[in-house]
């Protein structure tokens, strides 16, 4: 049982022997991707507060100093990346914020919104008015939450980082592995097509990373809701001691990662934070959301790469770079409703935005002309 899972009632075993397995897995065992992906986005960090006080992070900010962007700045944020060719808007801030900042929880009251989500949602329906497919990372959610968000959001995420208890996200306000876990079965519950991901290096064991990979794994079995998974190296920061992990750690991990997942599921690099040239081999098929106009607010020291590096990188694999939707393909072909109707009805439109989102996939969508 991991960490917190009997808090949430979570029934989650992983196979011992199958632990063992991908422990044993190197780069030698898989093939390199047919091809790489990527999503071209506009990043708007809604709000830098957190509940959460991760030692590693330099997203928060501590009360009193926290931003919160306005629907003005949203617009404007948005505007600049519709103007670029950009698809997703990713929206991203710190758990339940407005729990513990109450100059957010006023700013919020102001504006007439009950809570973070609230004006999440608003958020994402101004980004759809502007032609931009949303994809959030709120944190951790219950189900009703997620089913409220799907109706406005394209996919959405949560890194799980580890399963683990580790000592980086000790303190008073810790996440815990089984709220995490219960975040991604909430999202499998809803039908919200998903994003997660292992954090590499704060503190984990090899046995914790392979059991992460085999947890995620057993969560998209039931639900088959996870599009990606991302192995991301921690980065050394002003509030960070850990050392970034070597290549042939990151190697290791994302082969294992290959092993570990369905084929459908893609095992992404972020292109900004890793050597993405040398993992190209063992499995990588996507580089993530990468933004033309703004900056990753997660990691502000780590630039984005440029398309013209992004091609770089794919030559250097020997393969094709084809830009992608926030939200996989094959959830837009399923027989199952993965997508609302306002997200579907946006893709199919007969407008500059719908034929921009149809220029990214790879043929015609089902029922259309």
């Amino acid at each position: 049982m991991f960490p917190g899972a009997d808090e949430y009632d979570l029934s989650l075993d992983v196979d011992d022997a199958a632990v063992e397995r991908l422990l044993a897995v190197t780069p030698a065992d898989v093939d390199p991707a047919p091809a790489l992906s990527f999503a071209r986005n506009v990043f708007l960090p809604l709000t830098t507060a957190c509940r959460y006080t991760c030692t590693y992070c330099t997203y928060y900010d501590v009360p009193g100093q926290a931003s919160l962007m306005s629907p003005t700045e949203i617009e404007e944020t948005l505007r600049i990346g519709a103007d670029a060719g950009c698809t997703e808007a990713l929206f991203t801030f710190g758990d339940k914020p407005d729990a513990r900042y109450e100059a957010i929880h006023s700013q919020l009251t102001e504006w007439g919104h009950d809570s973070i989500l609230d004006y999440l949602y608003e958020a994402c329906e101004i980004a759809l008015d502007s032609g931009l497919l949303p994809h959030s990372n709120p944190g951790d959610l219950r189900e009703g939450e997620f089913e409220r968000l799907r109706e406005v959001n394209a996919s959405m995420g949560v890194m799980l980082e580890t399963t683990a208890d580790v000592a980086a996200h000790s303190g008073g306000r810790k996440k815990t592995p089984g709220q995490r876990l219960n975040t991604i079965r909430a999202a499998g519950e809803a039908g919200v097509p998903f994003t997660t991901g292992l954090l590499v290096g704060i503190g984990e064991t090899w046995r914790d990373r392979a059991e992460s990979l085999l947890a995620i794994r057993a969560l998209h079995e039931r639900y088959g809701h996870v599009q990606e998974v991302i192995v991301q190296n921690v980065v050394p920061n002003e509030r960070s001691s850990f050392d970034k992990p070597s290549v042939e750690t990151m190697r290791r991990v994302v082969a294992m990662a290959r092993v570990a997942l369905p084929e459908e599921v893609s095992v992404q690099v972020p292109p900004n934070l890793s050597p993405t040239d040398h993992l190209l081999d063992c499995g990588v098929d996507d580089l993530g959301g990468v933004s033309p106009v703004t900056d990753d607010y997660i990691n502000p020291d780590y630039a984005w790469p440029a398309l013209r590096e992004l091609e770089k990188i794919a030559d250097q694999g020997d393969v094709p770079l084809r830009e992608r939707l926030p939200v996989y393909e094959r959830y837009l072909r399923d027989d199952r409703d993965w997508l609302s109707d306002r997200i579907r009805g946006a893709i199919e439109a007969e407008s500059d935005a719908g034929r921009r989102y149809r220029a990214c996939l790879s043929g015609g969508l089902p029922g259309s002309a």
